[in-house]
This record gives C-alpha cells, structure tokens and sequence, in this order.
C-alpha cells in the first residue's frame, strides 16, 4: 500500500496521530475545565475585554493586566486546529501569569474555512504588531513581550517568531524577548492527509511556505519546545522536528516535554503560578 506521509498508509493512522480526542474517556472534559477556568479568570481579575487590533469582527484581543506597572506581556494564541474555539475559552492562562506580575493578552481571531491559514497567520501577527505598539496603554512594558501558543497557536506562534516585524511592520527586527511553542505543528503535511482536511483545505503553497520546521529564520528568542508526555508520537516529533531546524541555525532553543501531560493538560501550567512553565516564562521575561 503506498505511503500518504512517512510511514502513514491510511488516514486511520494519520487521524490517530492528530486526533488528541480519540485517546479521551470523555471527549468533553478539556472543553469544560478550560471554559471553568477562563470564567474564573474573568470574574477575579482586571480585564479589558474585546480590544479590537485589526479591521474585522474577529480581531480582537483581551487583556489580562497585572498589578504593578511597566509588567512584562505574554501573547497568548489558541488552539482548536485553525477552525475551532476562540480567545474567550482560553483566559485560564492568565490564572498563573497574573499573579507572577505578567500581563496576559489572548488574541481572536478568524476561522477555517471562511478564512484561510495565510489570512490566520497575518491575523497574528497584527495583534502581536498590535501590542509591542499599544500595551503601554494598558501598564504593560513594550521592551518585554513574549509570544506562546497551543496546538495551532504553537505554530501560529512559530510563525510570529519568522516574521520580518523591520521589513513588515516598522519594529525592532526581534522585538520578542521569549516564546514558548506548546504542541504545535511545525509540519503542516500529514494534516493535509486528516479529518481537517476539508475544514483547513492545506495546498503546496501553504504546507511549502507555513510550515515553521522548513521556514525557520535566525533569531535570538529564547524559546522553549514542549509538548506533553502522554501525547503521540507525531506532536513528539513535530516539535523535535522544530527544534533541530532552529538550533541548527544557532537559536537558543530549549526541547523539553511536559510530564504526563496530554495534548489538552499540557497548558495547565499557565493556570499554575508554580508551574515549570509559568516560571519559565517569568524568568525569561524578567517578571517580579
């Protein structure tokens, strides 16, 4: 039988790798806590919800503020494989950052199929334009923003860090002082063969030109690879796939998995000031 990607023959396979949900008891259950927890976020602390970045009903951010003023920023994009959720799901993440004197922004933005990744991708990158630009408006510190994503906000965030923000955007060439890509696709192909085929519609050019593993630039972001433990094999190889890409060009990459976690738990650490990853993130962005 002839091969659809590496040593995948069926789309069985491939949705086997990429189906984080067929390997749940309850399928809903990540839905529910993440919903739980960005509730929480909402309703205990200062927020300043749907701030538009760009020139459509999607592009709209919310902003989790920390206490103390010039507080460094992290960029938060979310997953659900470009044609699924929204930034309202995901303001659990400020759970753990806000106490560690850490801004949070979650950003919107449109979907698949009424949008394409390219336009996803340029969406991102406004909204991080966006802030470097306007977070001083909201006590956050410009010098200090970093960006970190989910699942397709790992690679959409993947893709932030491959910006030409000089040429592009009028900034700084590497205004982003740290970046932390959790169980992205760095190798858009094997969905091309997937259940989100018909939804997220891959051609060459957008598997050639989106796909960071083939795309990486220099940079100085210090960023770290993960994934959860507990996950399959393909996210383990697509983020060493990442990995090994960028360190060969001399970037400061750290690859390391998060124990036991599952594609959805992975992010919990973002609820948990204690956490390995909110402390990473600290400590990269210099919080108090």
């Amino acid at each position: 039988m002839p091969k659809l990607y590496r040593e995948f023959t069926t789309q069985a396979q491939i949705d086997a790798q990429y189906n984080p949900s067929l390997a749940l008891a309850d399928a809903s259950a990540p839905g529910k806590h993440f919903v739980a927890a960005a509730h929480k976020a909402r309703s205990s602390l200062k927020a300043h919800l749907d701030i538009p970045y760009g020139p459509t009903l999607a592009e709209t951010l919310d902003i989790f503020v920390a206490d103390a003023p010039n507080a460094p920023v992290y960029v938060f994009l979310h997953g659900g494989y470009w044609r699924s959720l929204s930034s309202k799901e995901f303001s659990g993440v400020a759970l753990g950052l806000q106490p560690l004197g850490i801004t949070t922004v979650v950003v919107n933005y449109a979907l698949c199929p009424f949008v394409t990744l390219a336009e996803i991708t340029r969406q991102c990158r406004a909204a991080v334009a966006w802030t470097l630009r306007n977070i001083g408006q909201y006590g956050g510190d410009a010098s200090r923003v970093g960006v970190g994503g989910h699942s397709a906000g790992g690679h959409l965030s993947a893709m932030c860090l491959q910006t030409d923000w000089d040429t592009d955007y009028g900034l700084p060439r590497d205004p982003l002082k740290a970046a932390l890509l959790i169980s992205g696709l760095h190798e858009l192909e094997p969905l091309r063969y997937s259940y989100l085929q018909p939804m997220i519609q891959l051609d060459e050019h957008t598997i050639r030109h989106y796909s960071p593993a083939q795309n990486v630039r220099a940079c100085p972001t210090p960023t770290w690879v993960t994934w959860g433990g507990a996950e399959s094999t393909e996210f383990a190889r697509q983020a060493a796939s990442y990995h090994a890409a960028a360190t060969a060009l001399g970037n400061p990459v750290e690859l390391r998995a998060v124990p036991g976690a599952d594609h959805f738990s992975v992010i919990h650490g973002l609820e948990d000031s204690a956490s390995p990853m909110s402390q990473w993130l600290a400590e990269k962005l210099k919080a108090n």
